[in-house]
């Protein structure tokens, strides 16, 4: 029996018995992880050249990671069109002369035992915005500085930022066809896995939030008009890539703002994504409306994850505040959720899954060390 094999027997033993632990494996279509704790995509605004390349910096961020033990590795928001970057310096798959030097980062992270996926974005009217490492933190960046005219379903902005320009029809279609290009370029290089993203305010969750999309065409107003793009863009990922990769979506369960997007429409939204072969949900909040009150605090958006996970009977993730080992097994154990995202404690410690299991009683030889690191184990 091969090593992929014997994981996906582990996994499903460990979904049957019940008791699903982090360093359970986890089978989605045809591809096994090793472990339920997750790299979650976090921008890291490093592309200096400002092309869309990923450089030396990615290697070591995701590749370090992937050596720590991260089960799944997501990479940042990754735009399909340079308009639909978030800022200047996000990364790119939009062209094909991009994707060589994804590659070794890609083939290195796997070779280290991690699941690689990418998440593909459009930021719409929250792009062109700026970053540490061109100034302008969290306003719109001039054109004569690098920034573009932004779009979104309505011209709404975005608290400062500069007012967007609203899509019509063909160019929504043409954003459909640039999510199912780079989705496309992303299998070729290798990658597991696509996420898309519908969350957080941008392009696609634009659309879905009431507050925020005014159209009276086919993609504003009612529920189904709403969600059209994002049902668009999963058929058109989904017509590119094997039906052995999987499709996560990453949404925000709910905008904490009255009359918005909220759960209920989340987990109507996941039962339609999940006859259209979307496999997992990757659920978080928040983004879309600025000004709101959000109760920030340990495991403040697991109680999503575990509503869409079980009114809508599909997998998800659970992300936010989670920093400890026994935090995150005591989520799994309650059934919230099939696997726990570490953010901002993973940017703190790459070797995040490696502490865990030393803190949960694991012994080394089953948990995720690199062979050239067993003699360093805790």
């Amino acid at each position: 029996m091969s090593e992929d094999e014997k994981k996906a027997k582990r996994s499903k033993k460990a979904t049957t018995n019940g008791t699903v632990g982090l360093f359970d494996p986890m089978t989605l279509r045809g591809m096994t992880v090793r472990n339920r704790i997750w790299l979650p995509p976090m921008d890291t605004y490093s592309v200096l050249a400002q092309d869309g390349l990923p450089t030396p910096f990615h290697y070591q961020h995701y590749v370090s990671r992937a050596m720590g033990g991260f089960g799944m590795v997501i990479v940042e928001a990754t735009a399909v069109t340079p308009e639909g970057r978030i800022s200047p310096c996000d990364l790119g798959l939009w062209a094909d002369e991009q994707m060589d030097a994804w590659r070794w980062i890609v083939a290195d992270a796997k070779a280290a035992g991690a699941t690689m996926a990418v998440q593909l974005n459009h930021a719409g009217r929250k792009a062109s915005t700026g970053c540490f490492s061109i100034g302008y933190e969290h306003e719109s960046v001039p054109e004569e500085q690098g920034g573009w005219q932004t779009v979104g379903p309505s011209a709404n902005a975005f608290g400062p930022l500069d007012k967007p320009r609203e899509l019509t029809v063909d160019e929504i279609h043409a954003i459909v066809d640039q999510f199912r290009d780079a989705a496309w370029r992303a299998y070729d290089i290798g990658f597991d896995a696509v996420e898309i993203h519908a969350a957080h305010g941008y392009l696609l969750s634009q659309f879905l939030d009431p507050l925020i999309n005014e159209r009276e065409d086919e993609y504003g107003g009612s529920f189904d008009n709403r969600i059209r793009i994002l049902v668009e863009v999963v058929d058109a990922v989904r017509s590119v890539i094997p039906d052995t990769m999987p499709v996560l979506v990453r949404v925000s369960a709910t905008d904490w703002a009255a009359g918005g997007w909220d759960l209920d429409q989340t987990v109507d939204l996941a039962k339609v994504l999940k006859k259209h072969g979307v496999d997992l949900m990757d659920v978080s909040t928040g983004g879309m409306i600025p000004g709101v009150t959000i109760p920030v605090k340990p495991d403040y958006q697991v109680p999503f994850a575990e509503q869409v996970r079980s009114r809508a009977e599909i997998p998800t993730t659970a992300v936010g505040l989670i920093t400890k080992p026994k935090q995150a097994k005591k989520i799994l154990k309650s059934g919230a959720a099939d696997a726990i995202e570490i953010g901002r404690a993973a940017l703190r410690d790459p070797n995040w899954p490696l502490r865990a299991a030393h803190k949960l009683g694991i012994p080394t030889e089953d948990a995720p060390y690199q062979p050239q690191y067993v003699r360093g184990a805790y």
